[in-house]
């Protein structure tokens, strides 16, 4: 009898519980969707430098319109992005041009670079710029035909000692930027500190995402 009873008291001890105060703050989200499929809220237009006779920025059928500009158009995040440590995904398409329809430009640390897809006639990709070289003609220049209309997947990770670049779940270019001179193109400096940019070039984009490591 004597066991059952402290049972009793032992389950009818109170639970403690945490104020609002001590509760842990719930942990920042992992993944960041920049584009929510209906507004450009989260970036403005670039119109500066080389952007400043841009073409028209919609929203049309859950992605953002980059009509062709002259000779850049493009879109900035109206925010501070991580330096380090982390992935930009997205999907852009080419619609009008011959030229790179999708320039994304990213921190790397201090420094930025850009991504070109479908540069120098169409088919480049590439960085710009690693030790003064364009994307053209660095280690991390490749080739791809391009289609107009069609969507391709881009994925941009960044860490300290690997830039990592994937193309429709293709990994098309890898390099380490420690000891390196990175830089972009001035064409491209109003684009910092994340942004994408066409030349040229009409192009289309969707599902633009950041994810923290």
């Amino acid at each position: 009898m004597l066991r059952a009873a402290a049972m009793l008291c032992l389950f009818a001890l109170p639970v403690a519980t945490l104020s609002a105060e001590e509760k842990p703050a719930p942990a920042a989200a992992k993944v960041q969707k920049l584009f929510d499929g209906k507004t450009l809220k989260g970036w403005k237009v670039n119109d500066e430098g080389f952007y400043e006779d841009h073409g028209e920025v919609t929203v049309k059928d859950g992605a953002i319109q980059l009509s062709k500009g002259d000779p850049a158009t493009g879109i900035v995040i109206d925010s501070k992005p991580p330096t380090m440590n982390y992935e930009v995904r997205l999907e852009a398409m080419r619609v009008k041009g011959s030229d790179f329809f999708c320039g994304l430009t990213f921190p790397v640390g201090e420094a930025h670079q850009t991504l070109i897809i479908g540069g120098w006639g169409g088919g480049v990709t590439g960085v710009s710029n690693i030790d003064g070289m364009a994307a053209v003609e660095n280690e991390t220049t490749g080739y791809t035909e391009f289609e107009n209309n069609k969507w391709y997947k881009i994925r941009v990770r960044v860490e300290p000692t690997k830039v990592q670049v994937w193309l429709d779940d293709e990994k098309i270019i890898s390099y380490n930027p420690e000891g390196r001179q990175l830089g972009i193109w001035i064409e491209q400096d109003t684009t910092k500190p994340l942004g994408i940019g066409t030349w040229n070039t009409g192009a289309a984009l969707k599902n633009i995402e950041l994810e923290t490591l």
